[in-house]
């Protein structure tokens, strides 16, 4: 649906630029565009790759299997239903970690991992289990210390000082994240 969405505007925007002779208005937007695309994923991809490699260094050498352990009586609040499930737990743990440092790129992995247990763990219902709907409000709202990806991005874009939005970023996500835990404990709540 997406594609025929993408492909109508950009087939529209042609079109009107070509009724209102600004065509080579469009085709130099279009290669302007499509080259600033290009630097800003060459950019990021390298910042990915770097914080993506930091990640497996850490789980390698035991230290978010160390971060884990401590967030297990957060995640025992959030999802009580996951008692003695280590598998799982320790996907959204990692998904988690990685949200937490900015790293939503790196966390996809291990937030498809985390899914796919809580999918097994019901069943393979249809129905979402409260746990994956608390997973994934909670993964949305994306509580980050270090937002790595929006840093990285102003620092591309020739920002003075691409980090002083941390501040701003950990209060926002933090709000985002308590309204999303008070929202699950209540909806979990009800029958």
């Amino acid at each position: 649906m997406m594609n025929y969405l993408w492909g109508g505007m950009l087939l529209l925007g042609v079109i009107y630029g070509a009724f209102a002779g600004t065509l080579d208005a469009v085709t130099e937007a279009i290669i302007n565009s499509a080259k600033e695309a290009v630097n800003l994923v060459i950019a990021i991809a390298g910042i990915t790759a770097f914080w993506t490699g930091i990640m497996k260094i850490a789980e390698q050498t035991g230290l978010v299997e160390k971060l884990a352990r401590r967030i297990q009586p957060l995640l025992r609040f959030l999802f009580p239903e996951l008692k003695n499930q280590e598998k799982a737990n320790y996907y959204i743990s990692l998904n988690f970690l990685s949200n937490f440092l900015g790293l939503s790129h790196a966390s996809t992995s291990s937030g498809l991992l985390a899914f796919q247990e809580l999918d097994r763990l019901n069943g393979y219902s249809t129905i979402a289990s409260k746990s994956m709907c608390t997973f994934l409000i909670i993964n949305v709202s994306s509580l980050q210390l270090l937002p790595i990806n929006m840093i990285a991005y102003r620092a591309q874009y020739g920002s003075p000082n691409p980090a002083a939005i941390v501040g701003p970023a950990i209060f926002a996500t933090g709000m985002s994240t308590l309204a999303a835990v008070i929202f699950c404990r209540i909806m979990n709540g009800k029958k």
